[in-house]
């Protein structure tokens, strides 16, 4: 059976195991991501620890299939990233330097959304839906679209940059990205404790979170509990949510949408919002994509980042 290694390359941590080509993990750990000096010891590391790893488990390089690696960036098909902010890469091919480290083995990479996408779409909720769309809700919004088994990328890199979508002109603050009315600025865990705050400023009523410094979670949990306000305010952020799902719908037609990331831990009770207003602004088809909360949490990365090679 043949074997690969995942790699998923956070701003923290890389995260990297041994994967068969049934998806069972044989072995994986964690290394710290040494971002100085413009991240030039990144790559390296890795390369030392999966050397290190196969050998103690008495595994030969050259006889993998290949070492798969996610990047928190845009990645072109030639596998070159211009620039990686939460690493401080730039103009860098990590395919061609990892291999390069590796002996010659194949590296393949891609944008870390994407792989984690590819993870869920080959072992995780999506698992049997060659179509699928995977909306990362944590401190932004990221996204990876699966068409046919394969990860749409596009031209740049930046296919599925759902975050990015604007979901309402009328906004006058600005996104991290330098335009206004995002869906990261309502539909991320910042965006919602934002949006809570705007709430509370602007109306008057009993909330259990006014006067208090709270997280996404809180709001959730009081939108859960039946606070008026805070479940005001959620359903206007999943509102926008499932607006940016129904463009994608009527581009892509996903067979499902994944949802991952911090604020889908709040599980069915976003699923069904969602479903409903996604369903209520895609009246052309009968046959609705359905919603899923993704199901393999930090290793979603891992095992897409494996896919890639297997």
């Amino acid at each position: 059976m043949k074997k690969c290694v995942g790699v998923d390359l956070g701003g923290t941590t890389v995260k990297i195991g041994i994967l068969c080509e049934d998806g069972t993990i044989s072995e994986k750990w964690e290394i710290p991501t040494r971002k100085e000096e413009g991240g030039k010891y990144i790559l390296g590391d890795i390369a030392a620890s999966i050397r290190e790893h196969l050998a103690a488990a008495g595994l030969n390089l050259q006889e993998m299939a290949g070492v798969g690696i996610g990047v928190p960036g845009p990645v072109q098909s030639s596998g070159y990233v211009e620039v990686c902010v939460n690493l401080g890469w730039k103009d860098i091919n990590p395919a061609e330097e990892l291999s390069s480290l590796l002996d010659g083995v194949n590296v393949k990479v891609a944008n870390d959304a994407n792989v984690a996408a590819l993870g869920e779409q080959w072992m995780g909720s999506g698992k049997g839906h060659d179509q699928l769309m995977f909306f990362t809700l944590g401190t932004g919004v990221g996204g990876g679209l699966i068409i046919d088994g394969k990860i749409v990328a596009g031209s740049k890199g930046m296919g599925a940059e759902v975050g990015h979508i604007t979901v309402n002109p009328k906004e006058t603050d600005s996104c991290n990205c330098g335009n206004k009315g995002c869906l990261e600025q309502y539909a991320s865990a910042t965006g919602i404790v934002k949006e809570m705050k705007r709430t509370l400023d602007a109306e008057d009523g009993a909330c259990p979170l006014r006067g208090q410094d709270f997280s996404c979670k809180d709001v959730l949990d009081a939108a859960k509990a039946g606070d008026p306000l805070a479940e005001k305010t959620v359903h206007r952020c999943m509102d926008y949510l499932a607006l940016a799902m129904s463009y994608v719908g009527m581009i892509a037609d996903p067979e499902v949408f994944v949802i991952g990331g911090g604020v889908s831990k709040a599980g069915n009770y976003l699923v069904d919002m969602l479903q409903k207003r996604y369903n209520e602004l895609t009246p052309l088809s009968s046959k609705k994509s359905g919603i899923f909360i993704a199901n393999l949490s930090n290793d979603a990365g891992m095992y897409g980042a494996a896919r890639l090679v297997l």
